[in-house]
């Protein structure tokens, strides 16, 4: 049987942090889809669009076993349609575990079929996220070696057409 797992997230924008978790579950899962929640009422950097076509352009020479996909709603509901036995979620803190605890049972108890898997970030990614890189980058900071390079060549381009 095939092991296939949903790695869930904004990536708005993906940082290393995610590829670095995007990688590891390749090593347990044979197919890994990469699902970018779409959600309205957030305002994002990149599109929905924007964000499907920077994941596949970094993952698909790299990563033959994974996909890039969207979804809305639930999350459990999302991995029952697309066959998958398990949720992928990095954790970088305290912090992140008693939240993702909330998330994994709560997901547990709406479907026990699904079971969420917690890899540890990396030392070096351990305070990196989306919103802190988007911050950084917006004050004028670097952000070289927390996201690719062809990210950051997008994120400038957003920059310079505000």
């Amino acid at each position: 049987m095939e092991r296939r797992a949903i790695y869930p997230g904004s990536f708005d924008p993906v940082t290393n942090g995610h590829l670095d978790i995007i990688q590891r579950a390749c090593k347990l899962f044979d197919e890994v889809i990469v699902a970018i929640l779409v959600n309205p009422g957030k305002t994002a950097m990149f599109s929905v669009d924007e964000r499907v076509e920077m994941l596949g352009s970094l993952l698909n020479a790299r990563f033959p076993q994974v996909s890039v996909d969207t979804f809305d709603g639930l999350l459990v509901d999302y991995a029952l349609r697309r066959g998958a036995q398990a949720v992928v979620r990095g954790i970088r803190a305290i912090s992140d575990y008693e939240y993702e605890l909330q998330m994994a049972l709560m997901n547990r108890r709406l479907n026990p079929q699904v079971e969420t898997v917690f890899l540890m970030s990396a030392e070096e990614n351990s305070y990196l996220s989306s919103r802190l890189v988007k911050e950084v980058f917006s004050l004028g900071g670097s952000i070289t070696g927390l996201v690719p390079e062809p990210v950051i060549e997008r994120m400038r381009e957003k920059l310079s057409k505000h």
